[in-house]
């Protein structure tokens, strides 16, 4: 009787991934503060078996640029939020790339920039806290970023488009 539960458990870890699908979430800046640093983003998501998104990188909605997030972080940035804040999820600015910029943006003078979130939900407005370790070794709210929903960006099938009659171009 014991076994039923178990392997209910294992295939439910085996399937999550599997079933795992990229999102593409796109929202506007909501106040001036957001609009001045960076007018609306895209995330890519994951969105799992059971709903949950999980992100994988902001992207900038009117300029050219994307930083890859990981997710986790130490306790103090939660620490540092500002209280009554429902952010629980912590992801680090990667700092290759568009992420050394959008940390500096975000949080000048820093030396590592996290973005804390709530719960990622579709048409659903989104706050980001961004969180910075500062060289003396403190942790700092630096900016709430508000944004309201636009949509999801549809992606191409996997099959991609029939170009068979496209011109080809030489």
């Amino acid at each position: 009787m014991r076994r039923i539960p178990i392997l209910v458990l294992a295939l439910a870890a085996v399937a999550g991934p599997a079933a795992a699908e990229t999102r593409y979430l796109a929202y506007d800046a909501a106040d001036r503060i957001t609009q001045a640093l960076t007018r609306g983003v895209t995330l890519e998501a994951d969105r799992g078996l059971f709903g949950a998104i999980s992100v994988r990188r902001i992207i900038s909605t009117s300029q050219r640029g994307s930083a890859d997030i990981r997710r986790g972080g130490p306790d103090a940035v939660r620490r540092a939020l500002p209280a009554g804040s429902t952010a629980n999820a912590v992801y680090q600015i990667a700092p290759e790339g568009d992420g050394r910029g959008l940390s500096r943006a975000l949080c000048p003078g820093s030396d590592e920039v996290w973005l804390a979130a709530g719960r990622v939900r579709l048409g659903r407005p989104l706050t980001l806290h961004a969180v910075g370790r500062w060289p003396d070794g403190a942790y700092r709210h630096c900016v709430a970023l508000s944004y309201a929903w636009r949509g999801e960006w549809a992606t191409p099938r996997a099959g991609g488009p029939d170009d068979r009659g496209a011109p080809v171009g030489r």
